[in-house]
């Protein structure tokens, strides 16, 4: 990526996070004031506990490039788990906006862009798949306590389609291409509608392409299911890590109900991911209180607790992540392509004839006959000028301290038949 576009982004995240922090600045200074009231075991557990959803992530991103037979390590899996989450904030999209940073990373990794997107794809499946199992749970507990109310029920059901959708299109890849290309052959014609209308050029035909390497990606994970597994139980444990953040944070506030804190996390992430406002900003808060007072829990703790929570689970992905992100490939400069620093010459420890004694032979005599070369050129360079002087320019080239040659001034005794 070129220093001046690279100077772009990186200034842009700093206007966004001074932008939220201007807007939303006064929620950090109350999140400070909530948190000292409540107890403080119970709050630092939930931080750690949260922050282990982060690692469980990264692991999961690593699975689901393991499993399309691309090899990314959590080290390098972890600056994309806070990048997804800060372009998911500044881009409400049901959590799709970060899986373009995803593939644009691993494209400039060198992975192909079928491969990308499709374990772009599964870790979002991952991810809704995790928070499913537990919702379901949830939603379980709510009919059992006859708390199920018909928007919890729809709402949740956004999430199953989500990820029958994401399922869909790799499997409809794999068994029948020609279907989906048929269904993305409208999508093509209508984006290049709208940039003929902008006086820009059509894009190159993508559905055949995009489709065959669904297709091949599917197959590869057919291949390794067990890889595929891995990163399901990571995402579900990343979920897990969450509901006993978010159960911690309510037991800071005495909030002991294990019924109330399990279906107050699932309507908490569902409304945060299907709320077309950052985060869910509002929409969330609103909507756990009114599940708490289902369950009569006190209202000033409820609040509470869903303030800390909230701007647990917000500022500090938010913040790490406008500083992770720039470590992702999109940001960096290099592309990823590094030079490998050339190896130093070893001089040789003793010469015997013709042979050459060291640590690396070949390439001392490498340099030897480098060296040999230089000073046979230079040897005949310098025969070559005194041939040139012999036969054309006599003395004429070499002018002494006083006069030239030629003139015979300030030459030595014998000097003018040297000359001559």
């Amino acid at each position: 990526m070129k220093p001046s576009i690279q100077k772009l982004l990186v200034g842009f995240v700093i206007v966004i996070v001074l932008a939220f922090i201007l807007l939303r600045g006064d929620q950090l200074v109350e999140l400070v004031e909530t948190m000292k009231k409540g107890a403080v075991i119970p709050l630092v557990l939930a931080v750690l506990t949260q922050l282990g959803k982060y690692y469980a992530q990264s692991w999961a991103y690593h699975f689901t490039f393991a499993s399309v037979n691309e090899k990314m390590g959590p080290k390098e899996t972890l600056p994309l788990v806070f990048g997804t989450f800060f372009m998911n904030t500044i881009a409400p999209s049901l959590n799709m906006a970060g899986a373009t940073l995803v593939v644009d990373d691993a494209r400039r990794r060198g992975i192909p862009g079928g491969k990308a997107t499709s374990a772009a794809l599964l870790m979002q499946m991952t991810i809704e798949s995790g928070f499913m199992t537990i919702m379901i749970v949830g939603f379980i507990i709510l009919q059992v306590t006859g708390n199920l109310s018909p928007a919890w029920f729809l709402t949740g059901l956004v999430v199953v389609v989500m990820v029958g959708f994401m399922g869909g299109i790799m499997f409809i890849g794999r068994k029948n291409p020609k279907m989906l290309v048929g269904l993305l052959h409208p999508v093509e014609r209508l984006v290049n509608r709208i940039l003929k209308k902008f006086n820009k050029n059509p894009l190159d035909p993508w559905a055949e392409k995009a489709v065959a390497s669904f297709g091949d990606a599917a197959g590869t994970i057919a291949g390794n299911p067990k890889t595929a597994a891995k990163a399901f139980g990571c995402s579900i444990a990343a979920s897990t890590c969450e509901l006993a953040a978010f159960c911690l944070v309510g037991v800071a506030f005495n909030i002991t109900n294990p019924e109330a804190l399990i279906c107050g996390y699932v309507i908490a992430t569902l409304l945060a991911m299907i709320s077309p406002v950052p985060q869910g900003v509002g929409f969330v808060e609103a909507g756990v209180m009114v599940l708490f007072s289902a369950y009569d829990i006190n209202s000033a703790a409820g609040m509470a607790s869903v303030l800390v929570y909230r701007g647990l689970v917000f500022w500090m992905p938010f913040l790490i992540g406008a500083v992770l992100i720039q470590r992702t490939k999109t940001f960096k400069r290099d592309d990823g392509k590094k030079g490998k620093p050339a190896k130093k010459a070893v001089l040789p420890a003793a010469l015997n004839d013709n042979e050459v004694v060291g640590e690396e032979p070949d390439e001392v005599a490498f340099v030897a006959e480098a060296s040999e070369g230089f000073a046979q050129n230079q040897g005949d360079a310098c025969a070559a000028d005194v041939d040139e002087f012999d036969g054309k320019k006599g003395a004429k080239g070499f002018p002494d301290a006083k006069g030239s040659a030629s003139s015979k001034e300030g030459v030595p005794d014998g000097g003018a038949e040297v000359a001559s």
